[in-house]
């Protein structure tokens, strides 16, 4: 032990603590002497045998005294404590003591044994002895490998042993059916598991000399499964009846006697049973397998034990013996002979021979008659109908609803006996102790699927008064007409009184739902089933079931069960009296009459018990009963002690922990009260036990036949009541569970800091919590004055109780008072925790850990009395209120929940600027502000309620201004005071409302400090009553000063939900909405950007009808850039519109894609037709370019076929030519004139035909094909829209005119509110994403000359840019290229179109460098050169000329600025398929011969091509000539902007004269004619397929400066090569 540890050890007074006391066993009258030679060690625990003793101290050491026969030599009697030293260095936590041997556990859980092992009780074989402790091995065979056994508990008999596992299951050795084990070989030295209790917990054992008992946890509940009705080995109907004169018996009391209630999965594999085959050994029921492979003396409980006398109540003495006697000695006159009888005899003809000898009793014994089993119903029905013709016809009528109801009442009856415990011996509890063993469905019946957390079926541990009892008309003559009524009630009135296992409580506490299971010998009734036959197996104690059986002890021949409730009930052998009562027979468990306060340790010796009982001040006082040996030798030398005597003598040694019994000996612990420490401890666990008694007592005697009355009242009521019933269940059970450990926690070591109010506070914290809630609410409904109306007549019978138990002794209280007193009892224990655990505290140094969290916890326990005190003030106040509020408004204001502040019927508050007649009355309540006039009322929900004080210059000078988010108003108090008064309470309730009810109360704080001001921005839910827009609207979400402010969801009440961003009460900013379309039975579905409560910004708007819409919106309607997909490609009519809109229509440009005409317009839009300038092309390669006017070709245009065939003239509708024109056909020839008919379905003309002569042909044939794009919209008119947007976005008005740094701050902000976005779902965002994002929000400076560093900056800041659409440029190249390929894809992929997508392109360059210029002042314009700053590099060789490069073209040397240079990088990779595909088709036939030509030429060795080329090929020339440069020049397909392909070209020529350097080995000037025909070469061996679409794209989009420079030339060069090839003529 640590110092600090050890220090306050010291200060609790350890050394005065475990102290033993030994006194002979058998006199009243003796003197305990203090056992010498410990020297101050701590005693932790005792055993005792019949002639010696062990003890077990603090150190772990084991010390033993008295005659130790298994040692030889001088030790064999030893007066003084003797330490066993095998066992030093073994920490052991527990000890045994069998009558002759002894056994120990050590802290690993190992067991050691030694003492007397002729039985084989110490787990040795072959060894009469075992003189020293030696280890026992414990092995799980199931186990593979094999694990050795973890033991917590041993407990020790004469000739056996048992111990309790870590896994809470049972190991036996030794010998004897005590065992439990299925074997007949003895001794079994190899400790066995006790397979009939596998698998359930079991939580104490004890042994008696000859007999075993377990205390088991009771199984959870099972579902419902059908109930068998007759018992499916003994077939005795599982409920009786008996005929009496003036009522009728039900009882469902049977008690199968072979053996043991086991769970349904319980596998039977051992079979011991003396015929060769095993009878129905599979019949498992639901609560009871009756397992029959045991000796058949076990097979027949003889006698269902239903006895009853007239009253149902009670009977006499006598009465009861008889039929046990008759039982036990009549029948057979010793064990041996009747099991030879019964063996001889089979199943009939012993029921028979039964019922001959038990029919001089018929009243007392029901007999036990086989039968067929049948369905569960019949004998119901049966039962039923025997009772209606025993109690008169007229019931039968009332019965024929039948059988369903019979199972409840059961129920009713068998909960309202009243238990024994308050009639203190008015009746003695006869056999009628013996709880039945009825199915668990029954139970569970009543409950029907009502399962809760704090409830469980109707358990009755409450129904103590014997085997549960139905009287069918019951103890009224007749039938009762409000049993009937109690029959056929409603289901939801049937609550559990028992919690379930609260889990938590359960695996922290002990448990009080238990069973206690016992086997062997039974001769003396020791078992206490009834009987006196011995059992191989155990077998459930049934009489105690519910009973809350805390500890089990067994002594020689009798057995004693401690209860929670600090009762004991005992049977087995009582020829000495030690069973504490004089009841016969004794083989069923019977109360001892003790007369302490409340029993809370029992010790059982050889002959005689030992009680510890509650004293008055809390000293335990100690009780004997049994063997007396009287000291004067005329006297009778064995009396016997009638009832427990208490043992005055033992009071004075001190406080007594712990008693033991054994043989000739008992042993008390005792500890000395030092500073107060021990009697508080004491005291704390005695009051707890008898709190636990008193609320016991309410819940059975009050709580139940309170819910068992009729006309409770409302539903509402009953449920409230239920609710609290089941809390005070759940809080009865816990104290129970508490005081359980205390009393274990007295047995121990005491350390404070174990106690379980400290470790587990929060259970009874809340429980307590809990409890008052509900308790508070019942009585804020008036729930005690509906109650007293009901209940009036079973109260006033009960007075004396009812008072004895509130302890209010003045004279006519109230029965509403009563109850009240009754039920917020508990709430005083709160106060006494706290006070125990402060006298606790004070006996510890100020400093020790210890009395910091004693101290704390007391604090605790105070707040929460304190708190719950004002809860229940709260409520009375709030009672008190609803007394006097006119009763219409009462029934929809009045709530559980809901608690009175304040309120304003004395006038302080009135409504300003209100009538002169009006009347304003306002009711602040913990949830809502009640704002009543005459006769309506108002409900302003406290978590939407806003109030601030007016200033004083406002003129209203006590104004209070109350903000709701429909209504405003100012209150107007009459003083200054009230003022203050009402703003602090509405503050506070608005406070508390918005924290809700969960810290209650803050543990180990000093209270809550309340805030002063509650938030003005919060989260709430409220629903609309008038605003025209929202009304009957529900929204949940973020409020600020009344308006929804920040993240929320509205949901209308005719579908319509919005979920997104408010500001002001308005949607504002990014958000979903649904719109339900009743007709379509779909839902329209927007997501995007809100305004003021409208669309505005971008959004997607997904229609019921399955069109899309995805683009601009301002005032909820499409305005500016979008496209609306309509129809799937598979339905009726697919199409595509992106472009321009204006207040809903397409307005400006746009293009137009019918999927299933085939046809694309590209062209000018008004009020959603087409009107102006288009361009439609079709899938047939038909093209159109002119005007349109509402939807139709219209007025002039130009119509070019596939074939080249073109009309320039007149249109009138779609295809239809009418008016004049010019029809030009493929080869040249001409007609005008007149025509008229739709194109391609014959075409009427009136005009004249031209043959032009063949010198002009050649200028004029391409005449229409230059005219092309004159009509079609100018490409700088085309997507106007998606420009502006992205002007807006930067904050300008129009193009160019803006604030360049407010621009500047709107990218920052776009950029961080998207990224912000994006951080809920990181998902969307990669990581190269997210780099990107942060590098973007630096902006380039610009400070100084601009450099062509400063240049490059740029380019790479656009870059960038225009990689994310968060950034509106890269939203604007991101709209861009959808544009594009939405024009140019598909059907707009025609030839045609080539150079409108290349002046497109051109405009996009033009329109973004704009807006780059804008953002980059300091750029300079198109065109412009930035210098060079540093020095002029080196002149390189130009391959024309000899002279050093000086780029004369320029006038000075630079890098030129143009848009191309800059933009195409960024823009041009993303357009390049569409735009390149169009090159292809322009020059499909082009390029067609010239592959044809390639191909040919390449048939070719190198040598030959070079030499068919005309280059002079020197003589050591290779094979595979200029590879390098053909590498190089195929790299022209990969690249994409004409810069790059240019520099492709450059290099290649490069590559060119280098290898020709390397041949020549000499400096060589090249003419351009020896560089042609290499050049051509290279070109032909490249096999560059689209040739010519490259040489045209890069001449359309090159920099127009770069024409006459170095690689201009070398681009011409290319070009006449692709030419030449075409052209080449091939001899």
């Amino acid at each position: 032990m640590d110092s600090q540890e050890r220090s306050s050890e010291e200060a609790e007074g350890a050394k005065e603590r475990g102290l033993v006391y030994v006194w002979k066993a058998g006199s009243c009258s003796v003197t305990p002497e203090r056992l010498p030679g410990l020297s101050g060690k701590t005693v932790l625990q005792a055993a005792l045998g019949i002639h010696h003793g062990l003890l077990l101290t603090e150190g772990g050491e084991v010390y033993s005294f008295g005659k130790l026969s298994w040692r030889s030599g001088p030790e064999e009697c030893v007066n003084s404590p003797l330490l066993e030293s095998t066992l030093l260095g073994h920490r052991i936590i527990t000890v045994a003591a069998g009558s002759f041997h002894n056994g120990a556990v050590t802290e690993s859980g190992v067991v050691y044994m030694w003492g007397d092992n002729s039985a084989g009780q110490c787990a040795a074989a072959n060894q009469p002895c075992v003189p020293q402790p030696q280890v026992v091995s414990i092995c799980d065979s199931e186990t593979s490998p094999l694990l050795s056994v973890r033991i917590l508990q041993l407990a020790c008999g004469e000739e056996h042993t048992l111990a309790l596992s870590l896994s809470r299951e049972i190991w036996a050795w030794g010998s004897g059916c005590q065992l439990g084990l299925i074997t007949t070989t003895f001794p079994v030295t190899k400790p066995q598991k006790v397979e009939h209790l596998a698998g359930r917990v079991v939580l104490q054992i004890a042994c008696g000399a000859y007999h075993s008992l377990a205390l088991v946890q009771c199984l959870p509940v099972q579902e419902m499964k059908p109930i068998p009705e007759r018992c499916n080995h003994c077939s005795q109907p599982l409920i009786t009846m008996t005929d009496k004169e003036d009522h009728v018996i039900i009882s469902d009391s049977h008690c199968c006697p072979l053996g043991v209630a086991l769970s349904d999965n319980q596998p039977e594999n051992h079979v011991f049973c003396p015929s060769s085959d095993t009878p129905g050994g599979k019949g498992v029921t639901a609560g009871q397998s009756e397992n029959c492979q045991k000796p058949l003396v076990e097979q027949h409980r003889l006698v269902d034990l239903d006895s009853d006398g007239p009253s149902g109540l009670s009977s006499s003495h006598g009465q009861e013996d008889s039929g046990i006697s008759s039982l036990g000695n009549t029948l057979f006159s010793d064990k041996k002979e009747g099991k030879e009888y019964l063996i001889g005899l089979s199943d009939n003809s012993l029921n028979e021979s039964l019922n001959k000898n038990i029919s001089t009793e018929p009243d007392q014994l029901s007999a036990c008659i086989p039968g067929p089993p049948g369905s569960s119903t019949s004998t119901l029905n049966s039962l039923v109908a025997s009772c209606a013709s025993a109690v008169g016809v007229r019931v039968a009528a009332t019965y024929e609803a039948g059988a369903l109801s019979l199972k409840k009442v059961m129920n009713f009856y068998g909960t309202s006996s009243s238990e024994p415990g308050s009639q203190s011996g008015s009746r003695s509890p006869g056999p009628e102790a013996l709880k039945d063993s009825r199915e668990e469905q029954v139970r569970l019946e009543s409950m029907q699927g009502k399962k809760s957390s704090s409830l469980v079926d109707i358990r009755e541990e409450e129904s103590e008064g014997g085997s549960r009892r139905l009287s069918l008309p019951g103890l009224l003559s007749q039938v009762s007409p409000r049993l009937l009524r109690k029959v056929g009630r409603a289901k939801m009135r049937t609550v559990a009184l028992t919690p379930t296992y609260s889990g938590e409580a359960d695996a922290l506490l002990p448990s009080l739902r238990t069973e206690v299971w016992s086997w062997g010998k039974g001769k003396e009734g020791q078992l206490g089933h009834g009987d006196v036959l011995p059992r191989l197996q155990p077998l459930c104690v049934k009489s105690l079931d519910g009973k809350e059986v805390i500890h089990l002890s067994a002594g020689g021949h009798h057995s004693l069960a401690l209860t929670a409730k600090s009762q004991v009930y005992s049977w087995g052998s009582n020829i000495s009296g030690q069973l504490g009562h004089l009841n016969s027979p004794t083989t069923v468990p019977r109360l001892a009459k003790v007369c302490g306060d409340g029993i809370w340790t029992t010790a059982a010796g050889l002959d005689y018990s030992l009680f510890l009982a509650d004293e008055k001040d809390f000293q335990p006082g100690l009780y004997y009963c049994g063997q007396e040996t009287s000291t004067e030798n005329n006297l009778n030398e064995n009396s016997c002690s009638k009832s427990p005597s208490l043992l005055v003598a033992c009071s004075k040694i001190g406080y007594i922990s712990n008693v033991i019994a054994g043989g000739d000996n008992c042993l008390a612990l005792v500890d000395k009260n030092v500073m107060g420490y021990i009697a508080s401890l004491h005291e704390l666990a005695a009051t707890e036990r008898r709190f636990y008694f008193r609320l016991s007592e309410i819940k059975s005697q009050v709580l139940r036949p309170l819910l068992g009355l009729d006309n409770l009242g409302s539903a509402n009521a009953i449920q409230l009541l239920q609710e609290m019933a089941s809390r005070f269940s759940k809080l009865c059970y816990l104290i129970g569970q508490h005081g359980a450990s205390l009393t274990s926690f007295l047995h121990g070591v005491k350390e404070a800091r174990s106690l379980a109010i400290l470790k587990h506070s929060s259970l009874f914290l809340d429980s307590y919590t809990e409890y008052c809630t509900s308790v508070t609410n019942f009585l804020v409904m008036g729930g005690f004055m509906l109650l007293a109306k009901p209940a009036m007549d079973f109260l006033s019978k009960n007075q004396e109780l009812l008072q004895k138990l509130s302890e209010k002794n003045e004279e006519n209280l109230q029965l509403v008072e009563v109850l009240n007193a009754l039920f917020f009892m508990p709430f005083g224990r709160l106060h006494n925790y706290a006070r125990t655990l402060l006298k606790l505290a004070t006996c510890f140094e100020v400093a020790s850990p210890e009395y910091q969290k004693l101290q704390d916890s007391s604090s605790c326990y105070e707040n929460l009395a304190v708190h719950l005190s004002r809860k229940m003030k709260e409520a009375e106040y709030t009672l008190g209120f609803w007394k006097t509020f006119p009763g219409k408004m009462t029934d929809s204001l009045r709530k559980p929940e809901r608690r009175l502040i304040c309120e304003s019927s004395n006038r302080a508050l009135s409504l300003q600027h209100a009538g002169r007649f009006s009347v304003n009355w306002f009711i602040l309540f913990n949830d809502a502000l009640v704002h009543a006039q005459f006769s309506t009322h108002h409900i302003f929900p406290l978590s939407t309620l806003w109030v601030e004080a007016l200033s004083e210059e406002t003129g209203n000078v006590n104004g209070l201004k109350i903000t709701t988010p429909e209504e405003q108003f100012v209150l107007v108090s009459s003083t200054p005071q009230e003022k203050t008064k009402w703003l602090r309470a509405i503050s506070q309730a608005v406070d508390q409302a918005l924290r809700g009810t969960s810290d209650m109360v803050l543990y180990g704080a000093g209270g809550n400090v309340p805030r002063q001001e509650p938030p003005i921005s919060r989260s709430a839910k409220y629903t609309f009553y008038k605003d025209p827009r929202f009304k009957d609207a529900v929204y949940d979400g973020r409020w600020l000063s009344g308006k929804p402010h920040g993240r929320g969801i509205l949901k209308w009440a005719d579908g319509r939900m919005y979920s997104g961003t408010f500001r002001t009460g308005l949607e504002d900013g990014y958000g979903e909405y649904r719109v339900p379309n009743k007709a379509l039975n779909k839902e329209d579905h927007y997501v995007g950007y809100w305004k003021e409560g409208k669309m505005c910004g971008h959004g997607v708007y997904s229609y019921g009808t399955g069109e899309v819409y995805e683009g601009c919106f301002q005032d909820n309607m499409r305005h500016g850039h979008g496209l609306l997909r309509s129809g799937k490609l598979t339905s009726s009519s697919p199409s595509m519109f992106i472009g321009q809109w204006i207040m809903d229509k397409k307005s400006g440009y746009g293009v137009f894609d019918d999927i299933t005409r085939g046809e694309k317009y590209m062209g000018m839009w008004q009020d959603d037709v087409c009107q102006g300038n288009g361009v439609v092309v079709t899938q047939f390669g038909l093209y159109y370019e002119g005007a349109f006017s509402s939807n139709k070709m219209m007025g002039t245009g130009i119509l070019l076929s596939e074939d080249d065939t073109v009309y320039e003239g007149e249109f009138s509708d779609n295809w239809t030519l009418s008016g004049k024109g010019t029809l030009t056909l493929p080869n040249g020839d001409y007609i005008e004139g007149l025509f008229s008919g739709e194109w391609g379905s014959g075409i009427k003309i009136t005009g004249t035909y031209f043959k032009p002569s063949l010198y002009e042909n050649e200028k004029d044939k391409p005449k229409a094909l230059w005219k092309l794009g004159i009509l079609a919209v100018s490409p700088d008119e085309k997507w106007k829209a998606v420009f502006e947007e992205c002007w807006n976005q930067l904050g300008c008005e129009s193009p160019g005119q803006g604030d360049r740094w407010k621009a500047w701050d709107n990218i920052a902000v776009a950029l961080t509110t998207n990224r912000r976005q994006h951080k809920d779902s990181p998902e969307l965002l990669s990581r190269s994403h997210t780099q990107t994002l942060e590098s973007l929000e630096f902006i380039p400076q610009h400070i100084g000359a601009f450099t062509l560093e400063k240049y490059e900056n740029i380019k790479k800041y656009l870059i960038k840019a225009c990689d994310t659409p968060l950034h509106p440029l890269g939203k604007l190249v991101e709209t861009l290229v959808a544009v594009y390929r939405m024009t140019y894809v598909g059907v707009g992929a025609n030839r045609r179109l080539l150079q409108e997508a290349v002046r497109e392109i051109k405009s996009y360059l033009k329109r973004i460098f704009q807006l780059v210029r804008f953002l980059f002042p300091d750029l300079p314009e198109e065109g412009s050169t930035i210098p060079f700053l540093t020095t002029e590099p080196k002149g390189r060789r130009s391959f024309c000329s000899g002279k050093s490069d000086s780029r004369s073209e320029s006038p000075e040397p630079g890098y030129v600025v143009t848009s191309f240079g800059l933009l195409l990088p960024v823009l041009l990779p993303r357009l390049y398929p569409p735009l390149f595909m169009l090159y292809a088709l322009d020059n499909e036939r082009e390029e067609d011969i010239y592959w044809e030509c390639v191909l040919r030429l390449n048939k070719q060795t190198d040598l030959a091509l070079l030499s068919f080329l005309g280059v002079q090929v020197s003589s050591n020339t290779k094979d595979a000539c200029f590879a390098s440069a053909v590498e190089c020049l195929q790299q022209i397909s990969t690249t994409f902007t004409p810069a790059d392909k240019l520099k492709v070209i450059q290099q290649t020529f490069e590559e060119i004269s280098q290898s020709v350097l390397e041949t020549l080995q000499e400096d060589f000037l090249w003419s351009m004619d020896d560089l042609f025909p290499v050049f051509l070469y290279v070109v032909l061996r490249a096999r560059i397929r689209n040739l010519g679409s490259e040489v045209h794209l890069i001449e359309d989009l090159m920099d127009p400066y770069l024409q006459h420079g170095e690689q201009g030339i070398m681009f011409t060069t290319l070009k006449a090569c692709y030419y030449q090839i075409q052209h080449e003529k091939l001899t």
